[in-house]
């Protein structure tokens, strides 16, 4: 017997990543203009990398406190007030490694062997293995282009989570590019209110929104104390691979989070926490500029899009569009683009039920890029 024979249920229930599959086949194509990437194209803010190189200079490298600097707290505290979130730095806020591990604390302090997840999808393809890996047992809700990929109550109602017991939100969407107002995430509420259910949101991409501010559900009559929000520096910062990111709720659930958090990471890294800290401080000029140029993009390529006859709802944040792939086969059209043209996006089958059918593009990538994948997508439409 091996160590693969003795491998989880919960393990053997999730399938590798589809979007790693797929770019290990784009590995092997030379000249290959990647699409698919999820990551800004930007550094992250010149003050943000001083900062940080200061505090290594200064030999500023030991633990932090397990729920993350003070100071950092506090900034996080101030900042979200500008979408109306109140939340108290001393108990209301943990720092985590990345957001992505704040979600996963999240599923393990309030998710149960048993418990329904309801997941928005197509939804970032994270959701689904977290909700497994705590016991969880995951419930598609699939949202429709028709809609603009918007979570309505009356798709929560047809697929059953009115029997859930948490439900999962990220808007802006990956990978759409969707958004919801708030009149829609009012609506959201009053069905999580009357079905009790706890809800994790995921609000990454809130400094991307390019026609309106962003709204939290969290913000709504009787959802601060059922709601954790997730955020983090990793997609408006361009600070990635620093990994930081946080999550913001009442004191108890951030207590439960903190424990958990305790005992696997600690905490999160004290040198992104310095180039955190002054991000908040003094780089919100470098965040809009970006912002600027990721519309600028996203116009062009939702305008390209128009003009090859491919069908894509207006998507307003993040940086993504979310096109149908022609003949509604989204994995046929991403490997044949991949083999003939050398661009690499990937189908939309990837992220769930509601995707299959499309295309997640990106446009995090510079504009000379862009324009030649555009070109090369055209000439492939129209062989």
């Amino acid at each position: 017997m091996t160590l693969g024979d003795q491998l989880s249920d919960r393990v053997k229930q999730v399938p590798p990543s589809g979007i790693r599959k797929f770019f290990e086949l784009a590995e092997e194509v030379d000249d290959v203009i990647s699409l698919g990437v999820g990551e800004p194209d930007f550094s992250a803010p010149w003050a943000a990398r001083t900062a940080a190189i200061d505090s290594l200079e200064r030999g500023k490298t030991s633990y932090t406190s397990n729920r993350g600097m003070r100071e950092l707290r506090e900034a996080i505290s101030e900042r979200v007030t500008r979408y109306g979130q109140e939340y108290d730095p001393e108990d209301e806020i943990i720092v985590t490694t990345g957001a992505s591990e704040a979600v996963d604390l999240a599923f393990r302090a309030f998710v149960d062997p048993g418990d329904v997840v309801a997941i928005p999808q197509p939804s970032y393809i994270s959701y689904t293995p977290g909700a497994i890996f705590a016991g969880g047992e995951p419930l598609p809700v699939p949202t429709r282009a028709e809609d603009e990929f918007t979570l309505t109550p009356e798709a929560l109602e047809a697929a059953g989570a009115d029997e859930a017991d948490v439900l999962v939100l990220c808007y802006p969407n990956n990978p759409t590019g969707a958004v919801m107002s708030d009149d829609e995430l009012a609506d959201v509420a009053s069905f999580v209110r009357d079905h009790d259910l706890v809800v994790l949101s995921d609000e990454i991409y809130s400094d991307l929104r390019y026609e309106d501010d962003h709204a939290s559900i969290a913000t709504h009559p009787g959802m601060r104390e059922r709601t954790i929000v997730f955020n983090g520096f990793s997609k408006a910062y361009a600070m990635t691979g620093l990994r930081l990111g946080y999550a913001m709720g009442p004191p108890g659930a951030i207590d439960a989070m903190n424990k958990v958090h305790q005992y696997a990471m600690l905490s999160a890294p004290t040198t992104a926490q310095y180039a955190a800290l002054e991000a908040l401080r003094s780089c919100d000029d470098s965040v809009d500029e970006m912002r600027r140029e990721y519309d600028r993009r996203r116009r062009f390529v939702l305008a390209r899009f128009e003009e090859m006859g491919l069908d894509c709802f207006e998507a307003k944040g993040a940086f993504y569009v979310f096109p149908e792939a022609p003949d509604g086969d989204d994995e046929a059209f991403a490997e044949g683009l991949l083999e003939e043209q050398n661009v690499a996006l990937v189908p939309g089958s990837v992220f769930g039920e509601g995707g299959e059918g499309h295309l997640r593009v990106s446009y995090a990538t510079g504009m000379r890029e862009l324009r030649e994948a555009m070109d090369r997508i055209e000439a492939y439409v129209s062989d």
